[in-house]
């Protein structure tokens, strides 16, 4: 069979990459791509909200709960103490829209590492089903937390080498992707949740640091688009591509060439 591209070089690499991203775009699109893409379209939920409690948590304060809509929003409850710098809600708010670019970038890096791929797509459907178990308290994060945990670990457990690879890629773009496709939040400064009116993220900082929440939109898409600009730079490097080394028989002796010759 003749490949288009060599295998492990950076045209398959790219390639890859190309349709994962295509999926994550193009699967709401496709017949049942809506119900397909739900448990995923959560999950990008989960990242934001998760971002804002875990910088809580991070910097001293209490994350009470995460609670995520049917109609995929969501929203982390914290508890900060009253005698808290005034930053901290600053940073807890900015947590929420770098965190799926975060995350979006490590596993996007986890996939140019063979060896990381079951373990990285392992840890994500545990992280994911124990904060369920600790912070999420809705019925929508109940079923389709575990539900996309469960698919990350049977592919984790089961998956070829060629779709770990490209599991880790499709979470990565996936996340990475629903940072910067959420600008038309962050350049809102209120917004309706649960039926209750409150700041958006960016309006948040904007209450405690200055300068208007558009600019502050802006700085927020910029590191994300820097992150995941430099995880695709550094998962695509030539030195970590690579034709897969030539297997041979358990019986056969292997020598290394001489160099002069």
């Amino acid at each position: 069979m003749q490949y288009l591209v060599r295998p492990g070089s950076r045209g398959e690499a790219i390639g890859r990459l190309v349709v994962a991203g295509l999926i994550v775009t193009m699967l709401p699109a496709l017949p049942f791509g809506e119900f397909l893409s739900y448990p995923f379209f959560i999950l990008t939920t989960w990242f934001h909200e998760m971002g804002h409690g875990l910088t809580a948590l991070a910097l001293g304060q209490h994350f009470e709960q995460l609670v995520i809509f049917p109609n995929g929003s969501g929203v982390a409850e914290n508890h900060v103490a009253g005698d808290a710098p005034r930053y901290v809600q600053a940073v807890i708010a900015a947590g929420g829209p770098l965190a799926p670019a975060a995350a979006g970038a490590g596993l996007i890096v986890a996939s140019a590492h063979p060896r990381a791929w079951r373990p990285v797509l392992a840890l994500v459907a545990a992280v994911i089903i124990a904060s369920t178990v600790i912070w999420v308290r809705s019925a929508t994060g109940w079923w389709a937390l575990p539900l996309a945990a469960a698919i990350i670990a049977l592919v984790a457990w089961r998956g070829s080498a060629g779709f770990l690879r490209f599991s880790l890629q499709f979470l990565g773009l996936m996340a990475a992707l629903s940072a910067l496709s959420d600008w038309h939040y962050l350049f809102t400064e209120e917004v309706v949740l649960g039926g209750q009116a409150m700041l958006s993220d960016t309006g948040a900082i904007a209450s405690v640091a200055g300068l208007p929440h558009w600019i502050w939109a802006g700085v927020l898409l910029l590191v994300s688009a820097t992150m995941t600009g430099a995880a695709l730079r550094y998962a695509l490097a030539d030195k970590r591509l690579g034709p897969p080394p030539r297997k041979l028989p358990a019986n056969v002796l292997q020598f290394k060439r001489d160099p002069r010759r």
